[in-house]
């Protein structure tokens, strides 16, 4: 039979109390009679009281201290447990890096062995066209000897050497012909070699991403295991069109893309087999009015599905991270098509984002935009930055553009479908390139796009 704890302690506090309690008073007188005297019962009560509190309170203390110690076990269970995972977890986080740097060697390996086939090739092609001048030459030096022979004495015998020469010149230009075929086979070799340089290094960034997005995740799993709080790992977004084709995207279409040190904003991406192009401006119907003041042309407007202008600032912040080209697509209302490229510099707004080319076009036009070495700035009808002092030349074209002497090329101005107004006047607005169809010559699209220069050496 089991016992409480208080009525013990109060047992042996009463049988305690009934031989110490009692007080021997002895008298100054050795004859008399000793007296004891107890102590009152009150006084044992409050005492057996208040030791029956204390031996309840140790009780409820050691049935805490029990319940503390068992939740401090559970914790000690759930964090063996986690260190268990976050092992297993360490463990094959490691097994796909190595993974991943074996694929990402191989790959190296690959790349080398191409671009060896590739010099090899170079150097084949060259010994070849080397062969094929050699050969130009004899071809030629063996026609003045026929030309030599026809018109020379003795036809008989001008014409056994021209039969031999035919003969000569025949075998030369079946040899030439191999050579072209030779050619153009190796041609074709570089152009594949190209295309599995281009999906070498695709497959290269992805794994550097991969491996990149590896390290985030392992980072924040041991961060959620430490604080108790599950986060998604952050992956990097594009900063041009040409970056999301090195990805491996391939459609044009609408993306989402980051410069450096800037917000994330929506572009229309032109693909090409040479790479991805950030489409800066375009029209094609005359459904959106391009006669904006200057805030307009900052930020942009339009539709990127139909005619747009993307913004001076989002311009500014995709081409200032390095060397880019400007192209520029135009097509009259015969439906033909004409194509010009600059390498260019587009300032800040400190400089009314300034135009600078860097260099001679790529085309078979002449340029209409200023090559001056300081740059043009951008001009609209509310900021005057041409450089004509007497005129305003985008309130007197329409619209904004790099205007210099307001007559060379203006692709913002007012969009005529045809028949083009009768008044020059009112023609000077339109949309015009004046090395392409002339100064009043109102074209039917234009097209401006951007990528990085890298892009020129695959086209």
């Amino acid at each position: 039979m089991k016992v409480p704890l208080a009525n013990l302690l109060c047992i042996t506090v009463l049988a305690s109390s009934g031989t110490s309690f009692p007080l021997e008073r002895r008298g100054a007188a050795t004859g008399k009679e000793k007296r004891v005297q107890y102590a009152a019962w009150d006084d044992v009560n409050v005492l057996a009281h208040g030791l029956l509190q204390l031996g309840q309170g140790l009780k409820e203390h050691v049935d805490k201290t029990k319940g503390q110690v068992r939740d401090i076990s559970i914790k000690m269970k759930v964090f063996n447990v986690t260190i268990s995972e976050l092992g297993k977890l360490t463990q094959r986080l490691q097994e796909d890096s190595e993974a991943l740097k074996a694929k990402a060697q191989s790959l190296e390996e690959r790349e080398n062995v191409v671009l060896n086939v590739s010099m090899d090739l170079r150097e084949k092609t060259e010994e070849l066209l080397k062969d094929r001048k050699k050969d130009h030459e004899r071809m030629n030096k063996l026609e003045e000897k026929v030309d030599g022979l026809m018109q020379g004495e003795g036809l008989e015998a001008a014409n056994g050497n021209y039969s031999d020469a035919r003969t000569i010149q025949l075998m030369l230009e079946a040899q030439n012909k191999r050579i072209d075929d030779l050619v153009e086979r190796i041609k074709q070799q570089q152009e594949k070699l190209d295309k599995q340089n281009v999906r070498i290094r695709t497959l290269q960034h992805q794994i550097r991403m991969n491996s990149e997005r590896s390290s985030l995740k392992r980072e924040d799993d041991v961060h959620l295991n430490a604080s108790s709080e599950q986060r998604d790992s952050p992956v990097a977004m594009a900063s041009d069109c040409h970056e999301l084709f090195l990805r491996g995207e391939t459609t044009s279409g609408l993306f989402t893309i980051q410069p450096t040190d800037s917000e994330p904003f929506e572009v229309f991406c032109e693909m090409t087999p040479e790479g991805g192009w950030t489409v800066i401006q375009r029209r094609q119907d005359g459904s959106v009015d391009f006669d904006q003041l200057w805030q307009a042309y900052q930020t942009g407007f339009g539709n990127l599905n139909g005619e747009f202008w993307l913004g001076l600032e989002k311009i500014h912040s995709v081409s200032k991270g390095g060397n880019y080209i400007l192209k520029v697509q135009f097509s009259d209302w015969r439906d033909e098509v004409q194509t010009i490229n600059y390498p260019f510099r587009l300032n800040g707004e400190e400089s009314s984002y300034s135009l600078r080319i860097l260099g001679s076009p790529a085309g078979n036009l002449e340029s209409s935009l200023s090559t001056e070495t300081s740059g043009v700035p951008f001009s609209t009808r509310d900021k005057d930055n041409d450089q004509k002092i007497d005129l305003n030349c985008a309130k007197q074209l329409s619209g904004g553009w790099w205007f210099s002497n307001c007559g060379r090329s203006n692709l913002n101005g007012r969009y005529f479908v045809t028949p083009a107004p009768k008044q020059r006047h009112q023609r000077k607005q339109g949309v015009f390139w004046k090395t392409w169809r002339g100064r009043y010559y109102p074209l039917k699209t234009t097209t401006m796009m951007i990528a990085p220069a890298e892009i020129e050496n695959k086209s």
